[in-house]
């Protein structure tokens, strides 16, 4: 096979040394791909009918204390089919609280295809904390929609970038699970074509890496 150089956005993307924060993160620039919905609307969330201005209780609504491991949250054969060559042990990312914000990677490039999928948990001081967060981030966004049933609730997004003619697409799931919040970002290009895959196979790919990874959230519930 004949090496070919990797843009500068994915060549960065393979540095030995990444940290990512699991909330904030932004999504790179640039034209994005036809939404999976017609108009994004953020998510409506399953609980929290409390008013603002309702007194406050001296117990905290809180299920979980710490991030699981997250480079356990996703099955094994899950990593094979959505980053086809990749070491499904994953790699963890440093935290500087690993207590209540933990990521791991996986990354590979096969023949031709590369693909990255990065899987993140933090944990927040309450349900409401992590509520405001979570709505603070679907406002941002525009495109995409709401992935019904995925914890309290969750919302994708995909986006195209094309960087020295080759294009790269890109999926985001956010979601909240009481007053944790799950992130995933699964991207992928092929550097024969410099096509990327499709919209719909980027977003159903993040969308089953976050179904597992809320599973794994809800299963160490404290």
């Amino acid at each position: 096979m004949r090496s070919l150089p990797l843009p500068l956005a994915l060549t960065a993307r393979l540095s030995p040394v990444v940290v990512l924060a699991a909330v904030g993160w932004a999504l790179s620039s640039g034209q994005p791909a036809a939404p999976q919905a017609a108009e994004h609307k953020p998510a409506e969330e399953k609980t929290e009918t409390r008013s603002e201005s309702a007194p406050s209780t001296s117990t905290v609504s809180k299920a979980y204390s710490a991030a699981p491991a997250p480079c356990e949250s996703i099955a094994k054969k899950t990593i094979e089919d959505l980053v086809p060559g990749a070491k499904t042990a994953g790699k963890e990312i440093p935290s500087t609280d690993a207590e209540l914000r933990r990521t791991c990677s996986w990354n590979a490039l096969k023949g031709y295809d590369y693909r990255w999928l990065d899987v993140s948990y933090e944990i927040m001081e309450s349900d409401e904390a992590a509520r405001r967060s979570y709505l603070a981030h679907t406002e941002k966004q525009s495109g995409g929609g709401a992935v019904p049933g995925l914890g309290d609730g969750a919302y994708s997004v995909v986006n195209l970038t094309t960087e020295d003619k080759q294009e790269t697409r890109e999926g985001v799931v956010f979601a909240r699970a009481s007053n944790a919040l799950v992130t995933i970002t699964y991207n992928g290009s092929d550097f024969e074509s410099k096509k990327a895959p499709s919209t719909d196979t980027i977003n159903k790919g993040a969308i089953k890496a976050a179904k597992e990874a809320v599973a794994a959230l809800e299963s160490d519930k404290d």
